[in-house]
């Protein structure tokens, strides 16, 4: 292995750098318009660099959006975990997917929008991965509000989620204490919970 190989394969940046580059460019531009060499200039390396880290701008896709929902459902099992009473579980459930969608805009933009550009068994795997997340708040739900029926729940988380992740669409000039405010009444009013 050369000094040069050496230094490459050290650097744990790197791969961060892609899918940071990735993410702003596939949210913004569309996935289909963007060339791993797009990827590459906004990352600051070389594009056939990429190709060390992910064998395929599909991939690099890919792994970006299964970060967003590792870390959702990461962050759900934990929640879940240490709080023992239904309310709490359920504030901190909404806290964390308000606070993922105002630190990480991009990411669930992208999410959004290219969901559908994956092959079957990758967007089967996911949308998996989406409805255990979406589970763990259902389940929550019909704990703090048992005179519901799990229709009822299903369609008040979803409208939800589904209100928190439309701030990713807009740029609404609050302090993000005051959007976050805003998110967590709206979360609230659609659940009809309190907390």
């Amino acid at each position: 292995m050369t000094t040069a190989q050496a230094a490459r394969v050290r650097d744990p940046e790197r791969s961060a750098k892609i899918l940071d580059a990735a993410v702003e460019l596939f949210a913004s531009r569309g996935f289909h318009s963007v060339a791993m060499s797009d990827i590459g200039q906004t990352a600051g390396i070389v594009g056939s660099g990429i190709y060390r880290h992910f064998e395929s701008k599909y991939a690099v896709l890919v792994a970006l959006l299964e970060d967003v929902m590792t870390r959702l459902s990461s962050s759900a099992d934990r929640i879940v975990a240490m709080h023992a009473d239904t309310a709490s579980t359920m504030k901190h459930l909404v806290e964390t997917q308000i606070d993922f969608c105002l630190h990480n805009r991009r990411y669930v933009q992208l999410y959004r929008q290219e969901i559908n550009s994956l092959q079957d068994s990758d967007r089967r795997r996911l949308r998996r991965m989406q409805r255990r997340y979406n589970e763990e708040w259902i389940a929550t739900l019909l704990e703090m509000r048992p005179e519901l029926d799990d229709s009822r729940a299903r369609v008040l988380v979803h409208a939800a989620i589904g209100a928190i992740q439309s701030s990713v669409t807009l740029d609404s000039g609050l302090p993000p204490d005051e959007q976050a405010a805003s998110l967590m009444a709206i979360a609230q009013n659609c659940l009809a919970t309190e907390w």
